[in-house]
């Protein structure tokens, strides 16, 4: 006990824990990487649910629907880093043992690769438990009308705003995880989630693993007649399929990289490991 201490590590602390983590989590075996990635991508999936429910007929101003939505959200990244998953956006701080030359690039894209793929089936997954739980006939089918307005407005995003909003999202999302390497208890992990998360959220900014679930939630909902009835005959919904789907993931995806690899590990990199 003597040697407990309640204050925060020091950002160089910070740096050398993600470090460490780093090249443990590029020696772990894939099978059990994607089996975390898959509950990662299932813990996202729970919060963009959540927040779809939250935000679907609100009366309140759009600040303050987006925030309380915001605030649900960060339920998605609560399990991750306090029930123990393995997340593509908050992996692109493995960089940073990268460009110290303690993992391999090979070791790097392989984590990112096995770690995507098993975040999107996870996701998919609770799209399809969704669908067939019934949830989105809540409300007369309102929520189901709000997961497509949700989708529609994603894939109708130009390459450039959905590159840009994705740099923006990862790189409150690695600030996140940075604080989390702060912390001491789950107390402070929660904190420091909270605010980044919901600051992301609220601005509207694009998460590559949350548009696993939000696009084909969309897709799938779209499908039911009653839902389509309350969308309305007005909204253009002739983006909102597969190809759109891929149309938003690989922008977002390749900002997601460059905010939370450069803008947040490499940075902090330069700042505090580099020799």
């Amino acid at each position: 006990m003597e040697n407990f201490n309640v204050d925060a590590y020091k950002p160089k602390e910070i740096a050398d824990r993600i470090e460490q983590i780093s090249v443990s989590k590029s020696v772990t075996d894939p099978l059990r990487v994607f089996a975390l990635a898959l509950l990662a991508g299932a813990f996202i999936a729970f919060g963009s649910a959540f927040f779809t429910v939250v935000t679907h007929g609100s009366n309140m101003s759009m600040g303050i629907t987006r925030l309380l939505g915001g605030l649900v959200f960060c339920l998605g990244l609560i399990l991750v880093v306090v029930a123990g998953a393995e997340l593509f956006t908050g992996n692109n701080l493995l960089v940073m043992a990268c460009v110290d030359k303690k993992i391999t690039l090979k070791q790097l894209l392989v984590n990112w690769t096995v770690v995507f793929f098993g975040n999107l089936c996870g996701a998919l997954g609770v799209v399809l438990l969704i669908y067939l739980s019934g949830h989105w006939l809540m409300g007369n089918g309102a929520v189901g009308a709000q997961a497509v307005m949700i989708a529609n407005s994603k894939v109708n995003l130009g390459f450039m705003q959905a590159f840009t909003s994705g740099i923006l999202c990862n790189a409150l999302v690695c600030l996140a995880v940075w604080l989390c390497f702060a912390s001491h208890t789950v107390t402070d992990k929660i904190l420091s989630i909270i605010f980044p998360i919901t600051a992301f959220v609220t601005l509207g900014f694009e998460h590559s693993v949350a548009n696993m679930y939000f696009i084909p939630a969309g897709i799938v909902a779209k499908t039911n007649q009653e839902i389509l009835k309350i969308v309305g005959d007005s909204i253009d919904l002739s983006n909102l399929n597969s190809v759109g789907f891929i149309f938003n993931l690989v922008p977002v995806t390749l900002g997601n990289i460059m905010g939370g690899s450069i803008f947040v590990g490499m940075i902090y990199w330069f700042i505090y490991l580099r020799n």
